[in-house]
């Protein structure tokens, strides 16, 4: 936490939350057999969290809406709907500890309650992404080699009749008889370690198998840690006006992803949030809707998802007043959206968050946001309390401030590996229980700042060109409303660069303009050779991150878009 220009209020904040005796005081632990810093105060189960849900009584936990339909549940009926169907599991199905139960859906209420049923069993909850197609789909079942699988029924059509070889049961028509299995059922009591696995959660696979990141226990109390701790600051930091109402909070992420599930449907349980959710595929005019309608104060996007809101042609026609924060990850924040959504949503000038992380370190591992972000547009932000960051050089030495290299993390909040991967989980898991990200960046000033990924690193002539600084110029454009930057064959320099861009609506501009565009602010070496331009926005996966091997070429997409 050793950083230079921290605003005075926010460092004695920080000190005040974190000394002994604080909130959110450090104690020192050993994980899996390493001695590392921890939250005296964490949560150590997650059937502990959903035991304590019910003191907040009638008060709504989920709504879940498309515009048409809607479902609401308070947290005091989750907690009886998720212990009727943990008892189905284990009497129909026979679930126990250590089995894994798929979960195979669009956002929904039952993806949520057959979550928090797994893990109260001791089980291990096996979010599968909603996006896959077949081939994806049978993969990721016969990895995970579930007990049983929940799914509905368009996830079920992809496999076009196949059998998935794992018991099935169909939300749209078998999910209602496990919630009225056993109405009066006590939430399971079988012993959990802090260390047991909970959750599985697959990589995003934008080259190569998806591989199943473990979570356990101790992961996700980790991560509620740092959640709650950076929560807290900014409230203490810059409190909502007095009239301000309750917390209301507006989820569009995928549930088998970290920031739906882990920063989303675990962590407002745990806080008592009412959590608004969309549903199916992503709609700009169905969130401002929503955040219309429910009052929302705060929302997690991904830069695309922003980006979308705020240029929409509807954008200014819904009330949206009531959002008083919004941040995100899965893909980089450019300036000029930062710039351009403070414009747009005023109230996020002082709280906008962007961070750093990924599915391996259960989602976060720096935060930058309010003040500093304002300083230090182009950072990721601070390490956590708990997190340990460093650069290292090829051969694992760690380098110096200002160095590039790859970035390693470590913490709790590290996952336990890969699902039955163990050599990948050596490869990415060093001594000291260190994360190799495969990420390229710095740290100044005891902030991080990214370069990129480091397969998608361009070496033209010799020389390191890194795509996330050629992007985010081409962004600052007026008429560039997304870019990316990929590398492609060179039969001299070994390869040059390209750039994809898609105009705003009604934006103008030509290659030749974009190319001396970058060249006013970029050497000659990272200026790209070709520009092309599409009409229709670049593919990405359900993290926001653009898939660049589809870009040059070497690959096509294996994702279905939300529906």
């Amino acid at each position: 936490m050793d950083a230079v220009g921290v605003p005075e209020g926010l460092a004695r904040i920080e000190a005040d939350l974190l000394a002994p005796g604080g909130v959110f005081a450090l104690e020192d632990v050993e994980v899996l057999g390493e001695p590392m810093q921890a939250m005296a105060n964490r949560l150590t189960s997650l059937r502990d969290a959903l035991v304590a849900s019910v003191n907040h009584g009638d008060a709504e936990y989920l709504v879940f809406s498309d515009g048409t339909t809607e479902r609401r549940i308070t947290f005091r009926e989750h907690e009886r709907l998720a212990a009727s169907v943990a008892a189905g599991l284990r009497d129909r199905y026979g679930v126990g500890p250590g089995d894994r139960v798929a979960i195979l859906a669009a956002n929904c209420p039952e993806w949520i309650i057959t979550f928090w049923a797994t893990v109260s069993l001791g089980a291990v909850a096996v979010g599968l992404n909603g996006w896959w197609v077949g081939p994806e789909i049978e993969y990721g079942i016969e990895d995970c080699d579930p007990t049983v699988l929940v799914a509905d029924r368009r996830r079920l059509a992809r496999l076009e009749g196949r059998d998935p070889g794992a018991p099935v049961i169909v939300i749209e028509d078998q999910f209602p008889e496990l919630e009225a299995h056993d109405p009066d059922a006590t939430l399971p009591d079988t012993p959990i370690d802090e260390d047991d696995p909970a959750i599985i959660l697959y990589t995003s696979g934008t080259t190569g198998r998806p591989k199943g990141a473990v979570h356990s226990h101790r992961n996700v109390g980790a991560l509620l840690g740092l959640t709650f701790f950076h929560g807290l600051r900014n409230l203490l930091n810059d409190p909502p006006p007095a009239d301000a109402g309750p917390s209301v909070q507006l989820v569009s992420s995928p549930l088998f992803h970290v920031s739906g599930l882990h920063t989303g449907a675990v962590a407002f349980l745990v806080g008592g949030v009412k959590s608004v959710w969309t549903m199916g595929r992503f709609d700009p005019v169905v969130i401002m809707r929503l955040i219309e309608r429910e009052r929302a104060t705060h929302w997690s996007f991904t830069p695309t998802m922003l980006h979308r809101v705020i240029t929409h042609p509807e954008f200014g026609t819904y009330d949206l007043s009531s959002i008083r924060s919004g941040g995100g990850g899965g893909a980089t924040f450019s300036p000029a959206l930062i710039r351009a959504a403070k414009v747009a949503m005023p109230r996020l000038s002082t709280s906008m968050g962007v961070g750093y992380g990924l599915t391996e370190c259960t989602a976060l591992a720096t935060l930058n946001s309010g003040e500093e972000l304002d300083a230090h547009p182009t950072s990721v932000g601070r390490p956590l309390p708990t997190v340990q960051v460093e650069i290292r050089d090829d051969a694992g030495r760690a380098l110096p401030e200002g160095e590039e290299g790859d970035i390693h993390v470590r913490g709790p909040n590290v996952m336990l590996g890969y699902w039955n991967k163990p050599e990948e989980t050596a490869a990415s898991i060093g001594p000291g229980r260190w994360l190799r990200t495969g990420d390229v960046g710095r740290l100044e000033g005891g902030r991080l700042y990214l370069a990129t990924r480091k397969r998608d690193l361009i070496i033209r002539g010799g020389e390191n060109v890194y795509p996330v600084e050629i992007e985010h110029r081409l962004e600052d454009h007026p008429a560039v409303a997304e870019a990316a930057v990929v590398g492609v064959p060179h039969e001299d320099l070994g390869q040059e660069v390209l750039a994809v861009c898609v105009l705003t609506p009604g934006g103008t501009a030509t290659a030749e303009e974009l190319t001396a565009w970058c060249a006013e602010a970029l050497a000659y070496f990272k200026v790209p050779a070709r520009i092309e331009f599409r009409t229709e926005p670049l593919p990405r996966n359900a993290t926001g991150k653009v898939l660049k091997h589809v870009l040059s070429g070497d690959g096509s997409s294996d994702f279905v878009e939300e529906d």
